[in-house]
């Protein structure tokens, strides 16, 4: 559950369901601290995953997509400050 969340909104090439669907899964999981729901809650688990998922489809915006390379290059330049090395 330590993963970080990636943002999949705005990028190019564009998130695949599957990305999608995991960003959720992982996003429900850390607001609610279950990494497998009981029985009773598994239905308010799932609508929340699809919740998720439906509003990072429903958002618009103006601004150009960011480039998944240029962001990635970023975020390998920020490592070494941000884990000391």
């Amino acid at each position: 559950m330590c993963r970080n969340i990636r943002t999949l909104y705005n990028i190019e090439p564009r998130a695949t369901g599957e990305e999608v669907g995991a960003a959720a899964l992982q996003f429900v999981r850390k607001i609610s601290r279950f990494t497998t729901p009981s029985a009773a809650n598994r239905g308010a688990f799932d609508r929340a995953v699809q919740v998720s998922s439906t509003l990072l489809a429903s958002l618009v915006t103006t601004a150009p997509p960011r480039s998944r390379e240029i962001e990635a290059a970023k975020a390998h330049a920020r490592a070494p400050r941000r884990l000391g090395s």
